[in-house]
């Protein structure tokens, strides 16, 4: 496995441009199976996430053609997606074991073939994330789902019906999940408590564009109107949040001052928030944000996750690894998952002060200074906040099992290295 090395203390200034959102690309990619036509996608991240989804939609029948833009001035890829005919509905657990977002086939491939099966996802080891409310939620539009020999096996042979859906909690997987089968359902589907993450109204968005009745995406209630078919459309991919939050804290950590190109405050607003009561200067420029900690001293603050717009827990990793580093005392309180602090053992080794209240909850009293040393990264957003770490500590960092990083943060060292990070990717053979 390939491991990162770093050396930091090094203020990191520059640009940073913001690749296309790894939450939203993966169910956008998943909705070309509701159609024959092509489907269109730029502004698409250079992530292995993305190529584990290309391989499912190979396997189920879907020609995938891959070409590139320029999009200010950085070159992007661009992904077009034919599915003539559904020639398999099964996805094996070689493919599913990789990546737990596989689930987004379940949907579109009920809604568009009356049947499914595959293997229960895998993914980052962070919870155990049921798909129960997926599952469910597909059973009151019609479809039999029943588990068998480590598979999901889903069947609507007489098509999805509308319904009237309530979440017990606003599952973001769920919501995009429901409302790709709900496109081509008989009737009108209404989810009450739908999650509201941007990602959603991103999807919505593109398939409103290829023919989808869909009012309120973005809100806690999400009408779909079926209708009997889909065509194609070009869609071009929103920026990554959590992508811009996690460079936001890298200029903060290590009292840099950061242009993230493509950055969307209006995604960013609980973020951003935390980030100026710590003492961090963010301005909001044109299609940009400029993220300044020159000669700030960070100071402490409680953050506890929540569903969107709320702080979300795909940053909070990332805020611990700067709140190590703050004046005082911060805690924090994870709400979303149950497992997503395997980062702090990781922290305290170079040096961080963090002791567990309760298994949902940390105490982080901030220290002076970091310390390099070789850690283990546990999942995707972990990954990163050691990265952050290592940036900020004195002397060298290595890091190993990064093909976490990989999943959802593209070419991170080439984008580190251009803002003057010392950081280098060391191939294992």
């Amino acid at each position: 496995m390939d491991k990162i090395r770093i050396v930091g203390g090094i203020p990191l200034y520059g640009t940073v441009n913001i690749s296309g959102a790894k939450n939203a690309v993966l169910p956008l990619m998943c909705a070309s199976l509701l159609t024959d036509k092509s489907v269109v996608l730029t502004n698409v991240p250079l992530l292995s996430d993305v190529t584990y989804m290309n391989s499912i939609l190979g396997g189920l029948g879907t020609e995938v053609f891959n070409g590139s833009d320029i999009i200010n001035g950085n070159v992007c890829k661009r992904y077009t997606y034919k599915t003539t005919d559904i020639l398999s509905t099964t996805v094996p657990y070689d493919l599913v074991r990789k990546m737990r977002a596989s689930y987004y086939v379940l949907g579109p491939l009920l809604a568009r073939k009356g049947e499914a099966k595959f293997s229960l996802p895998g993914g980052c080891t962070i919870g155990v994330r049921p798909i129960d409310i997926h599952l469910s939620a597909l059973e009151q539009m019609g479809a039999n789902i029943k588990i068998q020999n480590g598979y999901i096996i889903g069947k609507a042979q007489k098509g999805l019906k509308g319904a009237n859906l309530n979440f017990p909690s606003p599952s973001v997987g769920a919501t995009c999940n429901v409302m790709m089968a709900a496109t081509l359902a008989k009737g009108k589907t209404v989810i009450n408590n739908a999650a509201r993450e941007p990602e959603i109204s991103d999807l919505a968005k593109m398939l409103n564009s290829m023919g989808a009745k869909i009012s309120g995406a973005g809100t806690s209630v999400v009408k779909i109107d079926g209708v009997n078919d889909l065509g194609g459309t070009i869609h071009n991919v929103i920026s990554d949040r959590i992508e811009a939050g996690s460079y936001a804290i890298a200029a903060a950590v290590t009292n840099g001052r950061l242009e993230l190109i493509n950055a969307e405050y209006d995604t960013l607003v609980k973020p951003i928030d935390i980030l100026r009561k710590c003492g961090v200067s963010v301005e909001i420029a044109n299609n940009s944000l400029i993220v300044d900690a020159t000669n700030q001293e960070i100071t402490a603050h409680n953050i506890i996750t929540a569903g969107y717009p709320g702080f979300p827990t795909d940053l909070q990793a990332q805020f611990m690894a700067m709140l190590t580093l703050a004046n005082g005392v911060s805690e924090i309180t994870e709400t979303i998952f149950e497992n997503r602090f395997m980062h702090v053992p990781e922290l305290i080794r170079m040096g961080a002060k963090i002791s567990v209240k309760d298994k949902n909850s940390v105490i982080v009293n901030g220290v002076k200074n970091l310390s390099g040393a070789s850690v283990m990264a546990s999942d995707l957003r972990a990954s990163f906040a050691l990265v952050l770490a290592g940036l900020a500590a004195d002397g060298e960092t290595e890091i190993n099992r990064v093909y976490h990083l990989d999943r959802g943060y593209e070419t991170v060292e080439k984008k580190l290295q251009q803002i003057g990070a010392n950081i280098q990717r060391i191939k294992e053979k």
